[in-house]
């Protein structure tokens, strides 16, 4: 990946949230990163996609170089965070694509500030909190500072180390995160009203279930009913299961980056 033509710090509800810029075009796409990840960790995908429009990454609240901020964490901030971001970079109406986490953010961002997003692509995130499969929710249920021993020595916890302001907030971040993911949510009633294009995307090993994927795409309106001989009946949404990937490596994947190249045009 090239270097970013501009970065900066959007002041957005109480947080300095840091932002790098690439390429150029009409329509910006917000990239939103996964837990406990930064957005070098996405150089590849964010350069394939720089080549044919604006990429904007970013980091939130506690991630990166976005200092944390005393307020625990909520989807529904960090939806409002984004919202927060394109109105203060003029970005707006964008198209957002988010992977686990940063999913859950774009999500809530398309739900509660629909007039500001035009396409969403949600990888790896399921609609409410039992989506995920039992074993990730009892991880879920022991995440937290309590591991930073173990954490430590991860390339995670190194390459957030290299540029958090904070260098001390980790095992804060993992508690913020942890609660966050033990808390139990349900937007299925809100998912009927999304207004944006939105695409799916799962791994075929994923930590979501293809049959909540499923679930999800037929809240969108998708796989309801045949499209007919030529395809008038195609429901707005899309559905993408990338083979013999998992929850981890799925936003690696070349095929889950041509078919995003081609959704967001």
């Amino acid at each position: 990946m090239s270097q970013p033509s501009a970065t900066g710090h959007a002041p957005v509800n109480g947080l300095e949230m840091y932002w790098e810029s690439y390429g150029t075009g009409d329509t910006p796409l917000v990239v939103v990163h996964g837990g406990f990840a930064l957005i070098s960790m996405e150089a590849e995908l964010i350069g394939t996609l720089a080549a044919r429009r604006q990429v904007v990454a970013v980091e939130l609240q506690g991630h990166g170089h976005t200092r944390d901020v005393d307020r625990p964490f909520s989807y529904e901030a960090f939806g409002d965070d984004l919202a927060g971001l394109l109105e203060d970079l003029d970005l707006w109406p964008a198209d957002l694509l988010g992977y686990s986490l940063g999913a859950g953010a774009c999500l809530r961002a398309a739900i509660q500030h629909a007039g500001l997003v035009r396409r969403l692509a949600a990888v790896s995130f399921p609609f409410r909190r039992d989506g995920w499969f039992p074993e990730v929710r009892a991880a879920f249920d022991e995440m937290g500072g309590a591991g930073f021993a173990t954490m430590k020595q991860s390339p995670l916890y190194a390459a957030w180390s290299e540029v958090a302001p904070d260098r001390d907030a980790f095992p804060t971040l993992m508690d913020k995160l942890g609660a966050l993911q033990r808390q139990p949510y349900d937007w299925s009633e809100e998912i009927k009203g999304v207004t944006a294009q939105t695409l799916l995307a799962y791994a075929d090993a994923d930590s979501i279930p293809a049959s909540h994927a499923a679930e999800f795409f037929a809240l969108l309106g998708g796989g309801l009913r045949d499209a007919g001989l030529d395809g008038s009946d195609r429901p707005q949404a899309r559905l993408a299961i990338i083979p013999d990937r998992t929850h981890y490596d799925i936003f690696q994947s070349g095929q889950l980056t041509a078919m995003l190249d081609d959704f967001f045009g």
